[in-house]
C-alpha cells in the first residue's frame, strides 16, 4: 500500500531554514524523504542546517538569497534548476518583528514606528509574495507542486503589543486563500497552496518577553499559558505533523486552508 505522507523523490525548498522553526520544518521534510533547499541571506548558516540534516542520514542543500530581492531569488532558482530541475515543495517559513513595530504597555499606537512597521509587513508579507512568485512558476510548468506558508496565532486574534507582525500575517492568510485559488483554478488541481498557523513557541525573539533568567514565566508568559488549554509553549516538533500531512499526497484535496498548531488557543475564549 502507498505511504501517502511519504515525500520520497520530492524537491523543496525552504526560506527562513536557518531559524529555529525554520530547521526543524527543514529536518522533517528531510526525514520523510524530501531534498531540502535552505534558503537564507548567510550561506554560511544555512550550510550548517545542511550539515545537520546529512549528519542524520538525509539529503539537503543551500541557497543563498534574501527573500526580498528578486534577483538574488532569480539566481537561487537557476540554482535549484540546474541542480534538480524541478521544484515540488515550497516552504515560505522566513518571517520577524521589529521593537519599533510593537506598542509596550508604557506606550501607545501614536509612539508607533512607521518605518518599522514597514519593515515587518515587508519581511512577513513580501518576504512570501517575493519567493512564491519566483518559484512557483516551476510549479505551474510542472502542473503540480505544494506551497506552504506560516502565518500565526496573532492572525485572526490581534494580540497586544505587536501591531505590525499581527497586521501582516492577516495578510498572510488572506493571501494563502488568494493563491490558492488563483493556482488551482488557472493552472489544474495539482498545485496547492495551504498555511500553518503557530502558537506560541519560545524562540530568540520572544523568549526574554516570556520567560525570565531563571525560567519562570514572566506576567505575559502567564497569561499566555493561561489562555493556552494544553498549559505550555510549542516545541518545534509539534508543527512537524502539520507540515507533512499538507506537503504529502494525503492533503491532495486540500487548499486555501489555516492549520493551528497552538494546543488550543485558537479556540479558548478565556472563560
Amino acid at each position: 500500500m502507498k505511504n501517502l505522507f511519504s515525500l520520497n523523490g520530492k524537491v523543496a525548498v525552504i526560506t527562513g531554514g536557518t531559524g529555529v522553526l525554520g530547521g526543524q520544518m527543514a529536518k522533517a521534510l528531510a526525514h520523510a524523504g524530501a531534498t531540502v533547499g535552505i534558503l537564507g541571506r548567510r550561506i554560511e548558516l544555512a550550510q550548517q542546517v545542511v550539515q545537520e540534516i546529512e549528519n542524520e542520514g538525509g539529503k539537503a542543500f543551500a541557497l543563498q538569497a534574501d527573500v526580498l530581492n528578486e534577483n538574488e531569488l532569480q539566481v537561487a532558482k537557476q540554482t535549484l534548476i540546474i541542480k534538480y530541475g524541478r521544484l515540488d515543495i515550497l516552504i515560505n517559513a522566513a518571517g520577524g518583528n521589529l521593537p519599533g513595530a510593537t506598542i509596550p504597555p508604557n506606550k501607545s499606537f501614536f509612539d508607533l514606528q512607521t518605518e518599522d512597521f514597514r519593515k515587518v509587513v515587508d519581511l512577513n508579507l513580501m518576504g512570501t509574495v517575493v519567493p512564491t512568485q519566483v518559484f512557483a512558476d516551476l510549479m505551474v510548468q510542472q502542473k503540480a507542486g505544494v506551497i506552504i506558508n506560516i502565518s500565526s496565532a496573532a492572525a485572526n486574534r490581534p494580540l497586544t503589543r505587536v501591531v505590525g507582525y499581527a497586521a501582516s500575517k492577516a495578510a498572510i492568510d488572506n493571501f494563502t486563500k488568494y493563491m490558492a485559488v488563483e493556482l488551482a483554478s488557472k493552472y489544474g488541481e495539482g498545485l496547492r497552496v495551504n498555511a500553518i498557523a503557530p502558537g506560541f513557541f519560545l524562540g530568540e525573539q520572544n523568549k526574554a518577553l516570556l520567560t525570565n533568567a531563571d525560567g519562570s514565566l514572566t506576567p505575559r508568559g502567564h497569561q499566555i499559558i493561561s489562555h493556552t488549554p494544553m498549559s505550555r509553549f510549542g516545541n518545534p516538533e509539534d508543527l512537524d505533523g502539520a507540515l507533512i500531512y499538507l506537503c504529502s499526497d494525503a492533503a491532495r484535496f486540500v487548499t486555501g486552508i489555516v492549520i493551528h498548531v497552538d494546543g488550543g488557543f485558537s479556540a479558548y475564549s478565556g472563560v
